[in-house]
């Protein structure tokens, strides 16, 4: 059987179930919970740069932001690709935003990357998140004054 063959529902579902529970952990303000979504040794590096490194460190960061800056927020997000890469592990591509209340942002803001991997308690887990705020006013001048720097998806 090859392995564009096999059957990923379940993966999907799982997958899928995995940021679910990392968004409704940091509407929480459960750092703990939240960083129980990532391996051990997983990296995260937010929008401004800031790299954390391995779960503890992803966790206790977390925790000082959602005391502070980011207490009582709610993460919005869509994942816009799943891509398996072996039978383990997927990079998933997302948008997202952090927003106080119920009413989630008009536009996400955000785009990430995710490494995920099963684990090896059989649990998919973050092995790597990447944040990127989108610049979409840099973007549209880029795509104007060099129109072969526009993606395909975009045209």
């Amino acid at each position: 059987m090859d392995a564009t063959s096999i059957d990923r529902t379940a993966d999907l579902q799982d997958i899928t179930a995995l940021f679910e529970g990392m968004n409704a952990a940091w509407g929480r303000g459960d750092a703990d919970a939240y960083g129980e979504h990532f391996t051990s040794d997983a990296t995260y590096t937010t929008y401004v740069g800031t790299l954390y490194q391995g779960r503890t460190d992803i966790v206790e960061g977390h925790r000082a932001l959602l005391t502070t800056f980011l207490k009582g927020t709610q993460l919005a997000g869509e994942t816009t690709d799943i891509r398996f890469i072996g039978a383990d592990t997927a990079v998933v591509l997302s948008r997202g935003d952090v927003h106080k209340g119920n009413k989630p942002p008009r536009k996400l803001r955000k785009v990430q990357t995710s490494t995920v991997v099963r684990d090896t308690d059989g649990q998919w887990r973050v092995a790597a998140f990447h944040n990127t705020k989108r610049h979409t006013v840099m973007e549209a001048v880029s795509f104007t004054f060099a129109p072969a720097t526009r993606p395909l998806a975009h045209q």
